[in-house]
């Protein structure tokens, strides 16, 4: 690992640089009393915690592999002296193409009378010729190891394995947890899509499934029918507020789901705003502190397979007041010219954003716009105050800024998909 205590930068403003790391590129950061712990993005990187007490000399402390070279560990979170990391498929997106291989070479067959060559199937599934030998070998192979790891990180330059819990399909996605329980987004047997599965941590040697929750239309198991094609309604991640989970579903949108008795979620309501507005549903949160005397709840779309003409992900403010009925107040954009590497490939629009209330600022990652900070103090009217677009990786057009965290003391945790994570104090 190369450390830049001036890392480079295209444009900043009220975000100091600390320093700059040449890490892997990362899912997820999470800050806590010192410390940074990062999911990477793929094998055989799994999670790094950093000692960043000093954050202008951060230093690796620990690194932790993935189980396998087909899983990666991109998501992280931390509570007391637990950590959980996810286990999920790596190039999920990809294998699933596999899935069609049998369907699509039938249907080619039946429409041109005769067995199709590789690139004709290759076509129809949407990968490349040379692709077709690895999505062959990874359908043949399967996939069994999805689900998550907890670890105690009572020393962090230490963590010491506790437990490895194997969920079902593809594995766990992004997730929240806290001392007693994990909120765990996967997919399991007999569902279509990531669902809700909470655990007890109370022996967190021995996680134990409490309740599930799921979109109606996802339990195939039971007689469900979905309404939509393929994943496209399915559990996100859900964070947890009071006795409310703010879940996040992709594009079914936004869903609240009261967990007082938390051996049976029950659904307070829903908003969902596809269509017309194309980008899915990443993040929900609700603020735990009201704002200018409003309850707020925070949404984030994640840039995904964006159509040029069409809006970019972007971040909405809601009103959270009745959180069976969202309803939105505000949202904040940035224009295409408020980055130079809008145009220059990769992703441009929003990703995601602290998941934890710092005042009345959002810190939120922007892709290609890197990181912007937005202050909230009149809910109707988000105002930038302070935003830092790191220069490229070597070998990559532009930056893919992909998630940030923030400690007490201002210190900004801005973490790359393709390369690199970048250490800022906030002087706004």
């Amino acid at each position: 690992m190369t450390v830049h205590t001036r890392p480079a930068a295209s444009a900043s403003a009220n975000l100091r640089p600390l320093a700059r790391l040449d890490l892997p590129g990362g899912g997820e950061v999470t800050i806590k009393d010192g410390f940074a712990f990062i999911g990477h993005m793929s094998p055989p990187d799994g999670t790094t915690i950093l000692d960043i007490a000093d954050p202008a000399r951060p230093r690796v402390v620990a690194r932790l592999a993935p189980p396998d070279p087909f899983s990666h560990t991109h998501k992280v979170k931390v509570a007391g002296d637990l950590m959980i990391t996810n286990v999920e498929r790596h190039r999920r997106h990809f294998y699933r193409k596999g899935e069609r291989l049998d369907a699509a070479t039938a249907e080619l067959v039946a429409r041109l009378g005769r067995p199709p060559s590789d690139a004709e199937v290759a076509a129809a599934l949407g990968v490349a010729s040379g692709d077709l030998a690895d999505l062959r070998a990874g359908l043949a192979r399967g996939y069994d190891a999805g689900g998550f790891r907890v670890w105690d990180i009572a020393d962090p330059a230490h963590p010491r394995a506790l437990a490895y819990v194997k969920t079902g399909g593809i594995g766990v996605h992004r997730f929240d947890m806290d001392e007693r329980y994990a909120y765990i987004s996967t997919e399991m047997e007999g569902y279509v899509g990531n669902i809700l599965v909470i655990y007890d941590l109370a022996d967190p040697t021995r996680p134990r499934e409490v309740s599930r929750w799921h979109l109606p239309g996802q339990h195939v198991a039971a007689g469900e029918v979905p309404s939509w094609p393929g994943q496209r309604h399915r559990l996100h991640h859900a964070l947890r507020v009071g006795d409310i989970l703010w879940a996040s579903c992709w594009y079914a949108g936004a869903y609240t789901i009261d967990i007082s008795d938390i051996s049976n979620p029950r659904t307070l309501g829903s908003y969902n705003y596809h269509p017309p507005f194309p980008e899915p549903t990443h993040t929900l949160f609700r603020l735990a502190e009201p704002i200018a005397g409003r309850d707020i709840a925070l949404v984030v779309d994640e840039e995904h397979e964006h159509t040029p003409g069409q809006p970019h992900a972007f971040l909405w403010v809601m009103d959270a007041a009745d959180p069976a009925a969202l309803k939105p107040i505000s949202t904040f954009h940035i224009a295409e010219n408020a980055s130079p590497y809008a145009q220059a490939g990769g992703r441009f629009g929003a990703h995601q954003f602290q998941e934890r209330q710092v005042g009345s600022l959002v810190f939120a990652s922007w892709f290609a716009g890197g990181l912007r900070v937005i202050d909230l103090a009149d809910p109707g009217t988000p105002r930038e105050i302070a935003h830092f677009i790191p220069s490229p990786a070597p070998g990559h057009a532009a930056p893919q800024s992909n998630d940030v965290d923030v400690d007490p003391r201002g210190v900004v945790a801005l973490l790359d998909r393709d390369r690199g994570l970048d250490l800022l104090a906030f002087e706004g």
